[in-house]
């Protein structure tokens, strides 16, 4: 039972033309069909994020949003609402003041535990909606913290440590839990190094690595041999690197699941086994082009170049810049009935629905250039290619948007001008790159300041560092913000990321430099002349926004 009705909600959406009206018909439909809310078709299909749905749910239902995730809650707060309590009716407290108990909850129609909780703490109850997703994220806070979770698994793994570590429980409730803390802590990738007395566990969120616990090196080989197994490796190899995959459900105290998809990593160092597992999680990414951080000229240039008819469009960047999450939001612009679209992908990340999706396979020598021949021959309308890494894959991705394809690439360039010259290193004519290439996005993933513990501090543009000093000669002092730490961003004064991007788009002088093969220093003065923002401007722009700090972008934009 959800707390607001789909027709209504429909209505909402509709009149703020949040979403494409076909879509929301489509999305209905299909709730309707298939007895699930139609909140969550609209999350699951990525056409809203949780954050707006919640704050339209709330305007429908009169009753003020919260979004957990940005809340500190006291832990003598958290305890008013024993947890079988707080997972059985999806709520939590999460404030207490003057005015009374502040409660969030899913469903503010259940009248009678908000009576409970009234006569039970003899306060006002104040009530917030929130979503599905805040409200699990925030259930969580109920779990032990990670060090704890593991001392008793680890007491009772020391003394089945002769056992296989596919028969021993104690180590997949280890691997288990480890997989399970890095998902509920947005960690991207988990890291398990083996050091000479001890084996650490660190995670790798919003860009950085944290440490998280250290384990007994007597663990390290059971540990490895069970990741092993549910990758389907040899563990019986240990010598040379081997790559795999895992299919993890991650169960929650309210029944529902997530399912993860994980790239497990092995690498032989001298103190062991090195293992790397990148998390995938398909409906906790958001690929809303809205949200990735485009600044309103940016935004409508990219708008604009995705609705060309052919031509490329490339995302460039080095690896972790974000690249894929820019070319799945623009493609999921781009899916519609209508169209036929394929992708070669290494690997396939996210499956999109409609999408046709092929993964490079080098063991059966099923190569990017051998995917994407297939793919032409496939009468598609829009290709995706994961990445353009020789000379063979590019001049059939050029040849494609020649001949009226959309083709979205990604290629591995420092900024955008860049990729004109790479692309001509690779052997394709200038005057084809020249004539096929509408827009390069060049882009980084900077930390955003956590919204819980934010603050401003006043400052003279004389204290600044010497390359940001021109962007504040027009004042004399200004507010810059930054995160003091709190236990919401883990006291690093920093939640989630966002991008940073120069978006180029080709003209005529453009054209013409390319086609003379000019240097990259010429090629971004013509860029800016036209009205290219370098990253270093972009981000200046946020850092006034209030959105990131100078440090963060001085670490992501320093040469």
């Amino acid at each position: 039972m959800t707390a607001y009705n789909n027709n209504e909600l429909f209505n909402a959406l509709s009149e703020i033309k949040a979403i494409d009206e076909s879509q929301l018909k489509d999305s209905l439909k299909e709730s309707e069909e298939k007895n699930i809310p139609f909140g969550d078709i609209l999350l699951e299909k990525e056409l809203i994020n949780d954050e707006n749905l919640g704050l339209v749910i709330g305007d429908l239902l009169s009753i003020p949003y919260i979004n957990l995730s940005k809340v500190a809650i006291p832990e003598n707060v958290l305890q008013l609402i024993p947890e079988s309590v707080a997972n059985a009716q999806r709520i939590i407290a999460f404030k207490i003041d003057s005015n009374g108990l502040h409660i969030a909850t899913e469903d503010p129609s259940n009248k009678q535990i908000l009576k409970f909780l009234g006569d039970k703490s003899g306060m006002e109850v104040i009530v917030y909606y929130t979503t599905h997703t805040k409200i699990k994220n925030a259930l969580s806070l109920y779990s032990k913290k990670i060090t704890t979770a593991f001392e008793d698994l680890i007491k009772e793994s020391i003394n089945t440590a002769k056992k296989a570590a596919d028969e021993g429980p104690p180590i997949r409730k280890i691997v288990d839990t480890m997989i399970t803390y890095a998902n509920q802590n947005s960690a991207s990738d988990i890291h398990i190094e083996p050091l000479e007395d001890s084996t650490l566990v660190r995670f790798r969120i919003d860009g950085m690595m944290h440490d998280v616990v250290s384990l007994p090196p007597e663990l390290d080989p059971q540990i490895v041999t069970r990741i092993k197994v549910m990758a389907n490796l040899r563990t019986d190899e240990h010598q040379e690197t081997q790559d795999g995959k895992i299919s993890f459900k991650v169960i929650y105290d309210d029944n529902k699941s997530d399912n993860l998809d994980i790239r497990v990593s092995v690498a032989p160092v001298v103190t062991g086994e090195k293992i790397v597992m990148r998390l995938l999680s398909e409906k906790s990414r958001n690929f809303s082009i809205e949200d990735l951080g485009l600044q309103s000229d940016a935004f409508k240039k990219v708008n604009a170049a995705y609705q060309l008819p052919h031509g490329m469009i490339l995302a460039t960047g080095p690896t972790g810049s974000g690249k894929t999450t820019t070319l799945y939001a623009i493609l999921k612009q781009l899916n519609k009935r209508e169209v036929n679209i394929m992708t070669i992908e290494d690997p396939v990340e996210y499956q999109i629905e409609n999408v046709n999706q092929m993964q490079v396979n080098p063991k059966a020598d099923f190569t990017f250039s051998k995917g994407l021949r297939s793919i032409v021959r496939q009468d598609p309308d829009i290709i995706l290619v994961g990445e353009v890494r020789d000379s063979e894959t590019a001049g059939i991705a050029i040849n494609s948007a020649m001949t009226g394809h959309l083709v979205l690439s990604t290629l591995h360039t420092n900024d955008a001008v860049t990729t004109f010259p790479r692309l001509i290193d690779m052997g394709i004519e200038p005057y084809l790159v020249a004539s096929t290439v509408n827009v390069v996005i060049a882009q980084r993933l900077i930390r955003k300041i956590c919204s819980k513990c934010k603050t401003s501090i006043e400052i003279n543009p004389s204290e600044l560092d010497i390359q940001f000093k021109k962007y504040f000669t027009d004042v004399s002092n200004f507010h810059i913000f930054h995160g003091k730490g709190c236990d919401i961003c883990n006291y690093t004064g920093y939640t989630g990321r966002i991008g940073i991007f120069e978006v180029l788009i080709m003209d005529e002088n453009l054209r013409q430099a390319v086609t003379e093969k000019s240097n990259a220093d010429e090629l971004k003065k013509l860029a800016i002349n036209s009205g290219m923002k370098t990253m270093l401007e972009d981000g200046v722009e946020k850092v006034k926004l209030g959105i990131t700090t100078i440090e963060e972008l001085l670490r992501v934009t320093k040469e």
